[in-house]
């Protein structure tokens, strides 16, 4: 059975494909709705991967995934809470929560070209952090206390 830490790996390869994808995906030079579906599906990827990622850290820590009308936003929240990531890219994060909803349940050609360009724009930001905060949770989880301060 895989660890915690490679099947964060695999994910983290994932969504580094989907990143790939979306860049080349932006910079094509037409926006029609089949290249705004594109953008749209690829950050829809990047940010199931950030749940997924969330959710083998919890399971790994013996913490139930919530399963409430709101479990995705209670999930991030959880996430902060158990200090996997920041409050402030959980705050970074709520806005793709916001668009996966309205990808889930919208129709392509309802995509928006601004709206969903400020995403594009920053997801290489929040991904980056969201890696560097990630391998600090995978480090605390394997060792834990070790980068507690001493007395």
């Amino acid at each position: 059975m895989a660890s915690v830490r490679e099947k964060v790996a695999a994910e983290l390869e994932n969504i580094s494909q989907a990143l790939d994808d979306l860049q080349n995906a932006r910079a094509r030079p037409e926006r029609t709705v089949v290249e705004r579906a594109a953008l749209a599906t690829f950050l829809h990827n990047i940010y199931s991967g950030f749940e997924n990622i969330i959710k083998q850290i919890l399971q790994a820590k013996g913490i139930a995934i919530p399963h409430t009308q709101t479990s995705h936003k209670d999930l991030v929240n959880l996430a902060s809470a158990e200090r996997i990531i920041s409050q402030p890219l959980a705050d970074d994060i709520f806005p793709f929560l916001t668009f996966r909803h309205f990808f889930v349940h919208a129709y392509g050609f309802m995509l928006e070209e601004d709206p969903l360009m400020k995403l594009v724009e920053k997801i290489p930001n929040v991904h980056s952090r969201f890696v560097s905060e990630i391998e600090a949770a995978l480090r605390e989880f394997e060792n834990p206390g070790l980068h507690e301060p001493s007395n």
